[in-house]
């Protein structure tokens, strides 16, 4: 399927969806979150490099940051697709290269499923998932970010890093690090807002302890006296 010149790019944008439909799927599987985490970075440097990546893509992208609960990255990409009319295929009238090699791939796929079944499958349930739990899940996500007042999401962790209210700054719970902002923030529905680029101040908790050879020397001069 891949074989007759098509590019590398198209050829990770499918093997994207197959990667996102198996997590996303209630089958019961147990992912590690360094799988998820991959996955999501393919997807985003997918979506980095492409010029006009496809919307299902970008749906693939924001459903798998909202099982691990990154809701506001999930609320710019799911917003993306669900409410902007310019991400409807139909909106796509000047292709660039990579998209036109995507598109070949695609109408082959769905006219000879039987030549890449799994791909196939893939992609029609990915679109059926779009097309049926699009909003249901940027409204989940809207709702759960909302509740989380003092809490922005990173998309490094799967975890969240909370903000001092009396600071303004943003402690990672992991990390002996603090960062001044983001380069954009989420309102409740899901508009961005621009802010300045994360600054991070290195902090290390023990910057004045001695050394060993200190310690010893102390100890020594004690048991001297």
């Amino acid at each position: 399927m891949f074989s007759s010149g098509s590019r590398s790019e198209t050829r990770e944008i499918f093997e994207f969806y197959l990667t996102a439909n198996e997590m996303l799927r209630d089958d019961e599987r147990r992912w590690y979150g360094f799988e998820i985490n991959d996955t999501i970075r393919r997807g985003e440097d997918i979506a980095r490099r492409m010029h006009s990546a496809p919307p299902l893509v970008y749906f693939a992208l924001g459903a798998l940051q909202n099982k691990v609960g990154n809701h506001k990255a999930a609320i710019t990409n799911l917003a993306y697709v669900a409410e902007n009319l310019a991400s409807d295929e139909s909106s796509y009238t000047s292709p660039s290269p990579e998209l036109l090699s995507y598109v070949r791939v695609l109408r082959k796929i769905e006219r000879e499923p039987t030549d890449a079944p799994l791909t196939s499958a893939a992609v029609r349930a990915l679109e059926r998932a779009r097309k049926l739990r699009g909003k249901t899940l940027l409204e989940e996500s809207r709702q759960k970010f909302a509740s989380l007042p003092l809490a922005l999401e990173s998309s490094d962790k799967n975890g969240y890093i909370y903000e001092s209210k009396e600071t303004g700054t943003v402690s990672d719970p992991y990390s002996h690090t603090e960062q001044a902002g983001g380069e954009a923030d989420v309102s409740e529905d899901g508009k961005r807002s621009q802010v300045s680029k994360p600054t991070y101040v290195k902090t290390d908790p023990y910057v004045d302890r001695k050394s060993i050879s200190e310690l010893l020397h102390d100890i020594y001069d004690k048991n001297v006296q």
